[in-house]
């Protein structure tokens, strides 16, 4: 996974850095295929703002805005917010809703098994 972190008219700290990077890391248990991670934190009229845009193979780009007045704070909410999903992305990969056409009988079928009864 490619990960970008970019700030806007602040200077992030090692520790601000570390926090992120663990972050990503935690996004790796989905098992999707995350391609590139951008990250871009930057300061609001309030407080900071953090963006995470996740670029997954075979799906449309996922895209979590947060704005807080803390950093580490918008960092952590911003964390929660995407792990919910990529959560439900992974679930829908998982999960198989319905049979399909295949597993479906015709009507011939099933007048066939009830007249051999």
């Amino acid at each position: 996974m490619n990960v970008q972190i970019r700030a806007k008219d602040l200077t992030l700290s090692e520790h601000n850095k570390t926090h992120i990077d663990a972050a990503m890391e935690q996004f790796n248990k989905y098992g999707l295929d995350i391609t590139t991670t951008n990250v871009v934190v930057g300061k609001v009229k309030n407080g900071v703002s953090v963006e995470f845009e996740f670029h997954i193979a075979h799906h449309s780009p996922v895209v979590i805005n947060q704005e807080d007045k803390d950093l580490d704070a918008a960092i952590d909410l911003a964390v929660d917010r995407a792990s919910k999903a990529l959560r439900r992305m992974h679930d829908k990969d998982v999960t198989r809703r319905g049979q399909g056409i295949k597993g479906l009988e015709t009507e011939t079928e099933v007048i066939e098994e009830t007249e051999e009864a």
